[in-house]
């Protein structure tokens, strides 16, 4: 499509720049959408293998729950998670992956791992909870790739649409343009020297 402009040459340098610069920031977002696309495979995959450990563990850590609560009985290991006595938190900080503030979780753990008394409790409690331990991480690391990839792919598909929008939009309207008004000077020139071949002759001619 051919812009709304007037063919004459200042119109036709600004169009060639804007031309150059429009095939430059094509370039630069088509990195950056590759790019973006690498880094997505790559955090997919990795969000892949961390949600097969954990599944891993998560079972393990369920069949450790259910063999300690069939050696001590549900009462008495309900009773002694009545009254917990340590508390995680999780401090968000963001990375600048691409232009993109991707946030990363950091576990910040209080009070004491074991909060029970060893005497009345079995080895197969300990296991457990060992075991509940090792997933906590694997659970943040989750929902922190999770978050990772969500905002990725609106980054992803924002670029996506600039991209295009200069390949299939911008681009070619600018080459049209300065196609159609260098076609316009030129007729132009020619019909000022056929005007200038005219005059010489009518004036030769007296």
């Amino acid at each position: 499509m051919i812009l709304a402009v007037n063919p004459n040459r200042m119109e036709l340098l600004k169009l060639k720049r804007r031309l150059t610069l429009a095939r430059r920031g094509y370039k630069l977002l088509k990195d950056k959408r590759d790019a973006l696309i690498q880094k997505f495979i790559q955090l997919v995959h990795e969000n892949r293998n961390i949600r097969e450990e954990f599944e891993k563990k998560m079972r393990e850590c369920m069949n450790s729950f259910l063999i300690a609560s069939l050696a001590m009985g549900y009462n008495d290991l309900d009773s002694i998670f009545s009254f917990p006595k340590r508390n995680i938190n999780v401090k968000t900080t963001y990375q600048n992956v691409m232009s993109v503030q991707v946030p990363r979780y950091k576990i910040i753990e209080e009070g004491n791992l074991y909060t029970y008394g060893m005497k009345n409790t079995s080895p197969e409690l300990d296991n457990a909870i060992k075991k509940y331990k090792q997933i906590i991480p694997l659970m943040v690391k989750m929902a922190e790739l999770d978050k990772a990839i969500v905002l990725l792919t609106e980054e992803i598909e924002k670029t996506r649409r600039r991209v295009n929008a200069l390949e299939y939009v911008m681009i070619p309207n600018l080459e049209d343009t300065i196609k159609f008004i260098t076609m316009k000077l030129d007729e132009m020139a020619r019909s000022s020297n056929s005007a200038l071949m005219r005059i010489k002759e009518i004036i030769r001619g007296e």
